[in-house]
């Protein structure tokens, strides 16, 4: 068989083959995946009350076993190799119809949690519905009923984990991204979901020790710094190692590592990224127009947050709350609204299939500003080419979810050393010639 422009083609190997030529596992398997995904579905829906522990169980169990023996049997038998098969022809991953439900879905799912709860099941005194079914965990870590926060934080922390375990198996070959995703997983398990409620079992404040200012924006409000004060000792601990962490300990693992020791190492925001949202990160723009909103953008955002945070500790300490023509309070919520909110949750997450799954991380992310400013003018890390070797696949740049042209500085034979750079090292993991290395030089 032959296409219209003469070339051989197996029919057996056509994308609407492959994408159906799944095994008895696998369907057995999505089988699974689905009936726990349907237990969730069903208990938000009718905001049931009952039975919560059991139906929680067995919606956890059902969807782990199903998704963790899908990935064992899709890759068990699969030579090393990054497998990236049928991206550009799959509906999902191509800005199909699946894709726009998938947004759609997304996004209204985000616009739920932050200013609609109550239609997830946030209740008072008794929760039902979807966040019903977390009172159960909530009431074991810290001893309270779930909130929609604690609903989504576990959520949240099940993806990165499951979707991690796919990703070390289609990684398999590459240390580096064995590694990376091992960190991300445990810094979003221990560090970011399982420690901060523990603390508040101890009736100790809530803190995510890696979520740090100007990313953590409410650092410095008022209520945060009472109840850090009030908190005694170990309050004071929070507040210094939250000064420290942005003044100190930031600038110096960039200035040896680059931003990737947070970006793509530690921080969550860049752990769903990597791991759920690897099947998007080809979508990402890398036109030089794109190029440029990103740096107006997300410059303005670390702006807003350094005015914001300064109009907020004025007003605490001065005693002047329109220090820049505007209350620190409006400043604050619009802050909390327009950035805390829609860009990172409903846009950050909800456009993975429409514009990657680094649109946060790139257009608006203040910390990543910060730590793309101490990357591009103090900092060791670069990822260096050779150019002799290049022979302009374009892997490096299709796959870039930075909306990086890694391509024209690998023909180039230039370093590349840009602030938006995570150092994630797929460009290097997808290079057929070893032509990119990710280094800390001089």
């Amino acid at each position: 068989m032959k296409n219209d422009l003469g070339i051989h083609i197996d029919p057996s190997m056509s994308p609407a083959y492959l994408s159906l030529n799944l095994t008895v596992k696998q369907k057995l398997a999505i089988g699974l995946l689905s009936t726990g995904l349907l237990i969730q579905f069903i208990y938000w829906l009718s905001f049931s009350g009952d039975h919560a522990t059991q139906w929680f169980i067995a919606s956890i169990v059902l969807a782990i076993t199903g998704a963790s023996w899908y990935i064992y049997d899709t890759y068990r038998n699969e030579p090393w190799g990054i497998k990236n098969n049928l991206n550009w022809f799959s509906s999902l991953t191509n800005r199909g119809v699946w894709a726009w439900v998938l947004a759609v879905f997304l996004t209204g799912f985000y616009v739920l949690l932050y200013w609609y709860p109550a239609l997830l099941g946030l209740g008072d005194p008794e929760n039902k519905g979807l966040v019903k079914l977390f009172d159960p965990l909530s009431k074991v870590l810290n001893g309270n009923k779930a909130s929609q926060w604690f609903m989504y934080g576990t959520i949240y922390t099940l993806i990165i984990l499951i979707m991690g375990i796919k990703f070390i198996f289609k990684y398999r070959h590459n240390r580096y991204q064995i590694y990376r995703t091992l960190s991300v997983m445990f810094f979003q398990t221990i560090i970011a979901f399982l420690l901060p409620e523990i603390l508040q079992s101890f009736h100790l404040p809530y803190n995510d020790f890696k979520n740090i200012w100007p990313l953590n924006y409410y650092f410095f409000f008022d209520w945060h710094i009472d109840e850090m004060i009030q908190a005694g000792t170990f309050g004071y601990f929070i507040l210094f190692w939250g000064i420290l962490s942005f003044l100190v300990i930031t600038p110096i693992l960039t200035y040896f590592w680059g931003k990737r020791w947070y970006c793509s190492w530690v921080c969550g925001c860049g752990g769903l990224a990597e791991t759920a949202g690897d099947p998007f990160r080809h979508l990402s723009d890398k036109s030089t127009k794109a190029w440029k909103w990103e740096k107006y953008i997300i410059y303005s955002v670390l702006g807003f947050a350094v005015i914001m945070t300064l109009a907020v500790l004025a007003t605490r300490f001065i005693g002047n709350s329109n220090v820049f023509f505007f209350s620190s309070y409006d400043l604050s919520k619009w802050y909390g609204f327009f950035i805390g909110a829609a860009f990172s949750g409903v846009i950050g997450v909800g456009f993975y299939p429409l514009m990657g799954s680094r649109v946060w991380c790139r257009f608006g992310c203040p910390m990543a500003a910060y730590l793309g400013i101490l990357q591009k003018k103090k900092s060791k890390f670069r990822i260096t080419t050779n150019g002799g070797q290049c022979i302009s696949c374009g892997n490096c740049s299709t796959y870039c979810e930075m909306g990086i042209d890694v391509k024209a500085y690998a023909q180039r034979g230039e370093d590349i050393v840009r602030a938006s750079c995570v150092g994630c090292g797929i460009c290097s993991a997808v290079c057929p010639r070893g032509v990119l290395r990710l280094e800390n030089g001089e």
